[in-house]
């Protein structure tokens, strides 16, 4: 009778831990962004060098500043995007342009701003999130999650479809890729590394790689990672980090 009763209450606890919620792709987005800083980005102003420009991001509860500096054929260039929209200046005088350059110069703006805080933002209404599933990179278990964007509030590369993989036990976002179609079109794919905290927030530089080929199946691009099949084409390196908390 004993063992009977053991056997059952080992049947309880088995089916119990079967019967356990399954993680939904917003879960696994949420989780990472806590890891990486969590409200802390809500309240934070970033600055960081890259390349030969200066950024500067400022974050209020909702509020935003983006700001992008360098210089141009000896003039100062400094462009901002909002929540009231883009302004560019030169020589501190602000400049009117036609559409065509505000995207521009926009996009280029936003692109390097998206990127530096990543996994935040991406549980923005406009995100859409799909599980893929676990998979295995360089024998570390990730969950594999494939982010897209509606039309409305998407931005202008509201159609570019990206995957990110987060690491089961870490919750880190230690790789991701994307497919755009801007200028031709592309894909890339992109290794976390130099991951550290300034300040509360968790920075990372990457190693950005492409396909050999476009004509592959973008949603088992981390299988070529795997088996060495993408060039490495540059270094996405964020230098003088700065954070301040709110």
């Amino acid at each position: 009778m004993k063992f009977l009763k053991f056997s059952f209450l080992l049947c309880i606890v088995f089916f119990s831990c079967n019967n356990a919620p399954k993680e939904s792709a917003n879960d696994i987005v949420n989780n990472a962004i806590i890891k990486a800083g969590g409200t802390a980005f809500e309240a934070s102003t970033l600055s960081f060098d890259f390349r030969d420009k200066s950024y500067k991001a400022t974050r209020n509860k909702g509020l935003f500043k983006l700001e992008q500096t360098y210089i141009s054929q000896g003039d100062t260039i400094h462009n901002v995007l909002s929540n009231i929209g883009f302004k560019h200046f030169v020589n501190s005088k602000e400049q009117l342009l036609n559409d065509t350059l505000i995207s521009k110069y926009k996009n280029a703006l936003n692109a390097v701003h998206y990127f530096s805080i990543l996994p935040y933002g991406l549980n923005a209404p406009a995100v859409n999130k799909m599980d893929m599933g676990e998979v295995k990179i360089k024998g570390e278990t990730y969950q594999k999650i494939k982010v897209t964007f509606n039309q409305d509030e998407g931005g202008d590369d509201f159609d570019d479809v990206y995957i990110y993989w987060f690491h089961k036990e870490k919750k880190t976002t230690d790789y991701l890729a994307y497919k755009f179609h801007t200028n031709g079109g592309g894909i890339r794919f992109r290794e976390a590394k130099n991951k550290r905290f300034v300040n509360k927030l968790l920075i990372a530089d990457y190693n950005n790689y492409k396909p050999k080929t476009l004509n592959i199946d973008f949603y088992t691009i981390d299988d070529l990672f795997n088996s060495g099949e993408l060039e490495l084409v540059s270094e996405i390196n964020l230098e003088n980090v700065k954070v301040e908390i709110q």
